[in-house]
């Protein structure tokens, strides 16, 4: 997921002398994270950000359905077949994206890794899929058919064919779970952003909040709003380069699991919420709900609030989120 529209940013000051902030950018889980934590010396630093590194290498282990090693692959291989025993930290996350599934009336799915790969957003497409293409593709989808028996710690993919992936919620996940260790180890300060899927807690080392940045839709070169941040998650989904056009009409290319077409209408969904974990599944779901059914639906939810870019570049946001534009 590239950040594009709504970029997030933050603006760290080095206190000499005292505390100050140390930063590591790393690839892992296939993108961008940047570790920053706010610490009495360097030693200490780079102890915090490898322990954090560590721990979101443990994360991706156990949860890539890439890694063929991994207990996500092994439940996919089964699927159809028999249950699979797991550990209990992959089974609640499963019972929580369901949890999700159910609240947004399947905009947000884990098994839409089981969807055909019809969409192309490489620029090679030439018309539509038919009708009949696209609904085959997302016959295999259904968090329904995820049966859990949490006594004995397994999961069952009902039919053959199925898989579940954590695309939409993985990364988060990583971001708070490396949060936690670190708040565990004494870390008062500090900032987990995985290419967008930020989790920030404390305040930067001279005392200010983190600050995370709103591009301008039309320059992304410079910031239109600055939103400070303490001890909350932000996430943005959305890519306005990964889209195709037919007959004038723009797809994005999040596909609505439900029906198997691409959503269309929104460019960039940002998420404020207490973990990363749901504000990612929740950007993801509000792409598919659409502009004004995800405004309604994120202002109905205490805690979480929205800002939505529409595919005219226009800013929508829920009932109390403040800012001031820059000028």
């Amino acid at each position: 997921m590239r950040i594009l529209f709504l970029s997030i940013l933050f603006i760290s000051q080095v206190v000499l002398g005292q505390q100050q902030t140390y930063h590591k950018t790393i690839k892992l889980m296939g993108t961008r994270f940047e570790i920053s934590v706010v610490a009495k010396n360097e030693t200490k630093g780079n102890l915090y950000i490898e322990t954090a590194i560590h721990e979101i290498d443990r994360i991706e282990k156990l949860i890539s359905s890439w890694d063929s090693n991994s207990q996500t692959s092994l439940i996919n291989r089964n699927a159809g077949i028999e249950p699979v025993i797991i550990d209990l930290e992959l089974l609640e996350l499963i019972e929580r994206s369901i949890q999700i599934s159910k609240i947004t009336n399947g905009a947000f799915d884990i098994t839409y890794a089981s969807m055909d790969r019809i969409w192309k957003f490489d620029g090679s497409m030439k018309e539509m899929p038919t009708e009949e293409a696209i609904r085959n593709s997302v016959s295999k989808i259904g968090y329904k058919n995820i049966l859990i028996n949490h006594d004995k710690k397994t999961v069952f993919l009902k039919s053959k064919g199925m898989k579940i992936g954590f695309g939409g919620i993985g990364k988060g996940y990583a971001a708070d779970k490396a949060k936690e260790l670190l708040v565990d180890m004494g870390v008062t300060s500090g900032i987990i952003n995985a290419s967008g899927d930020m989790n920030a807690w404390g305040h930067q080392a001279d005392g200010t909040n983190w600050l995370v940045g709103i591009t301008n839709p039309l320059n992304t070169q410079k910031v239109f709003s600055w939103l400070p941040i303490n001890n909350q998650s932000v996430v943005t989904s959305g890519d306005y380069e990964k889209y195709v056009e037919f007959n004038g009409k723009r797809y994005a290319h999040i596909i609505n699991p439900r029906t198997g077409y691409p959503t269309t209408g929104i460019k960039s969904v940002t998420i404020f919420a207490s973990k990363a974990e749901l504000a990612d599944a929740l950007a993801t779901s509000v792409f598919v709900m659409g502009l004004d059914n995800g405004l309604d639906f994120i202002n109905q939810i205490k805690g979480i609030e929205a800002i939505i870019v529409d595919d005219a570049n226009n800013f929508h946001k829920t009932k109390n989120i403040q800012f001031k534009t820059e000028k």
